[in-house]
């Protein structure tokens, strides 16, 4: 048996959690010493118990290790243990590390770096899923990993939005990975990781999700984020058992404000009375980060790429019009507003004849650039 099977055996034992985990590594040192023990050394740990230990000493008669392989392997998914290189580094320094990740796809090797998680209410307002759609589209177009929860709701309603503006996101599933609930997500589910992203969980592959799993997996939403957002939640949404998570993991938090006498909105604005970062756009949400150790701004990023100076350091000011963008269809929208001075959405894409969709991404992306800005009246205007 290697180490890397014996955390494999002991995340499928019923009871082993990161806490009990601790407690048995204090005393026997290793997955393969734990596994090897006697039922009666076991039980003289504090926390363990007879019960527990039995099922420890004689794990063989509940758990099949080489049926878990199997069904891993033809899922396309790998398992890394906290032995692993690739395990990621932001999840080790958590107190309640997860003993394995499941993973459907790839990691990207920054995760925690350059990551926000976006969760939200299940049952959106029509303001709650514009706003998560601006939000998750600005996220991907600066380069953030964005981790959510693949539920109804802001999580799917995110994880459309990244993969929509060609982005990439992370899953974390309260379940097993062949459990994806709900059931009507695991296209989307399947998207996420043709388009280079992943698919995650902790638990074994058949793990029924639970009242008791769902919360467990949001301080891995967490954990792997920079940050995390929360676009609209009651007082009583599961939501708010991620942000209490960040604030434990000391992460960013970051709220939208919703409507004073909205119920749906409470939970957002209880956060931002408690010192939670009031998002409007998600310039509020660079500020936070543009000082951060290997931070490099989304705004920057673009702007290097998009230049038509050959020097990146012959850029114009944050607040100049570049003359070009370098895009004709980036061109095409700055030449109707200078000569329109503001315009909507409508009178845009008719003067564009430009798609919803690809309008919509342009000028999230020149936004970004502050080359326009969004005025509260929903109107476009050049930035001056």
């Amino acid at each position: 048996m290697t180490e890397q099977e014996g955390y494999i055996i002991l995340n499928m034992l019923n009871g082993i959690g990161p806490a009990r985990l601790n407690i048995l590594k204090s005393r026997f040192g290793s997955p393969v010493n734990i596994l090897q023990a006697g039922a009666k050394d076991l039980a003289a740990l504090p926390g363990i118990g007879s019960t527990l230990a039995e099922k420890i000493a004689n794990w063989e008669k509940s758990v099949d290790l080489d049926a878990e392989l199997l069904l891993a392997e033809k899922g396309g998914v790998k398992i890394v243990t906290m032995e692993d290189e690739d395990y990621p580094i932001v999840l080790r320094e958590l107190r309640d590390a997860p003993l394995c990740l499941y993973v459907r796809g790839v990691l990207p090797p920054n995760i925690g770096e350059r990551s926000l998680g976006i969760v939200g209410t299940r049952s959106m307002s029509h303001y709650g899923s514009r706003m998560a759609k601006h939000l998750s589209e600005a996220a991907a177009y600066s380069r953030f990993t964005v981790i959510s929860g693949l539920a109804y709701g802001v999580d799917a309603c995110a994880h459309r939005a990244v993969l929509d503006a060609g982005g990439r996101t992370v899953s974390v599933l309260g379940g097993g990975l062949a459990r994806i609930q709900p059931q009507d997500h695991v296209p989307l589910a399947r998207e996420i990781v043709e388009k280079g992203g992943a698919v995650i969980s902790e638990f074994p592959m058949t793990t029924n999700p639970t009242r008791h799993t769902f919360p467990l997996r949001n301080r891995i939403i967490s954990g792997l984020s920079t940050g995390v957002l929360v676009v609209e939640a009651g007082l009583n949404s599961g939501s708010l058992i991620t942000a209490n998570f960040a604030l434990e993991q000391n992460k960013t938090l970051f709220a939208v404000p919703g409507h004073a006498d909205d119920p749906g909105a409470a939970g957002c604005n209880s956060l931002i009375r408690q010192g939670a970062v009031l998002v409007e756009s998600f310039d509020h949400i660079l500020e936070e980060f543009e000082f951060l150790p290997t931070f490099t701004s989304g705004r920057n990023m673009i702007r290097e790429e998009r230049s038509p100076y050959g020097n990146k350091n012959e850029t114009a000011k944050e607040n100049t019009i570049l003359p070009d963008t370098g895009d004709e269809e980036s061109n095409k929208i700055l030449a109707i507003l200078q000569k329109e001075k503001s315009a909507s959405l409508e009178i845009l894409a008719e003067k564009s004849n430009l798609p919803a969709s690809t309008l919509s991404s342009l000028l999230i992306m020149l936004e970004l650039e502050h080359r326009i800005v969004r005025l509260d009246s929903g109107l476009y205007r050049l930035k001056i």
